[in-house]
């Protein structure tokens, strides 16, 4: 039996090496070893989310895994045969939500089934959920990958208790991507939500994101707000530009103190950098595509090129040989394109 040799520290060095690693791994096949696992991070080792899309993983792949726990640093994947499941997920922290499906969605593409998680659908250093909906799905959705997702209950720091459920068709006709520029907006779209907190909370938040992107885009604006009860409060807005191309992004949590008016123009702030460059794919969504590009193939033009990008090229090269050429130095706006589009073997 070959493994696969994954150094976790390589890079970035978080939780997405550990991720792609795992996916890939029920993708090909092929067996993997991840070392170093977040080494570089004040708290090593595996952590809760981490942990359970390992275990959907290993459900939905019939795997056999040695260190799987929290804390770990060294994880051994052995693969199975997957087959299309309903993939319970039930973090009982605020773990993300987002990241569990970071793993989960590109092997389910390859088997097709549905899924449950609960956990945190709102938190600090995460694609939001909404944000993981309306730019991440439907870029995937240009690529001929369909994905149904709801979300059920919000869940925030520190209670969680948030619920999405969804379905992932079979990946059948990959389409390449190819998204380098925009050149027009359509308009702005978005949602404000409130949990457990006044309603005035998310129409001050949306109001705000509103006035600033008026005051660049005279296009329209269209942001809904939503107000709603879970294990505990918490408040968000993701914003988004509709392009001719795709989908760019921005968005904000709110905190104890923290005014929804500020909220609101932090993510409409970072949305706007995300299209000064005109790049068709955002800085977030750009690492996000890239387990996917190497099986669809295409080329794409990103406002900024990530640590988490490079990172992620490397992970799938390790399994996959030479699919990318990364043009553009970390920090810079850049491009990536498809050379030699990968084989599915399941």
């Amino acid at each position: 039996m070959e493994w696969v040799e994954i150094n976790g520290s390589y890079g970035e060095g978080g939780g997405q090496i550990l991720r792609t690693a795992v996916a890939l791994s029920v993708i090909t096949g092929k067996p993997v070893r991840v070392y170093n696992i977040r080494a570089n991070r004040p708290n090593p080792g595996l952590k809760t989310q981490h942990l359970h899309g390992i275990l959907a993983l290993k459900e939905l792949s019939n795997a056999r895994v040695k260190g799987a726990q929290v804390g770990s640093t060294r994880l051994e994947f052995i693969p199975g045969k997957p087959e299309p499941k309903y993939i319970r997920v039930p973090i009982k922290t605020a773990g993300s939500i987002t990241l569990v499906l970071q793993a989960l969605l590109p092997a389910m593409a390859f088997t097709g089934g549905s899924f449950e998680v609960t956990g945190g659908t709102d938190v600090p250093w995460s694609p939001p959920v909404d944000y993981l909906k309306n730019v991440t799905l439907f870029a995937l959705e240009r690529m001929g990958l369909k994905v149904e997702l709801e979300i059920k209950r919000r869940g925030h720091y520190p209670k969680g208790g948030g619920l999405v459920v969804g379905k992932v068709e079979l990946w059948g006709e990959r389409k390449p991507l190819i998204a380098l520029e925009w050149r027009k907006i359509e308009r702005f779209s978005g949602i404000s939500h409130a949990t457990n907190l006044p309603a005035h909370v998310a129409e001050r938040q949306a109001k705000a994101a509103e006035e600033k992107l008026r005051s660049f885009y005279s296009v329209p604006v269209e942001i809904e707000k939503e107000v709603s009860r879970s294990l505990g409060p918490g408040s968000g807005i993701v914003v988004w530009a509709e392009t001719d191309s795709l989908r760019l992004g921005g968005d904000a949590l709110g905190k104890r103190g923290k005014p929804a008016e500020v909220v609101g123009r932090e993510a409409a702030g970072e949305l706007l950098d995300q299209l000064t460059t005109r790049a068709a794919v955002d800085k977030f969504l750009g690492d996000q595509l890239i387990p996917f590009l190497a099986f669809a193939g295409g080329e794409i033009g990103v406002a900024k090129i990530t640590s988490h990008l490079v990172t992620n090229v490397w992970v799938v090269e390790q399994f996959l040989g030479k699919i990318f050429e990364v043009e553009g130095e970390v920090g810079e706006p850049g491009r990536v394109r498809v050379v030699r589009r990968a084989e599915v073997n399941c």
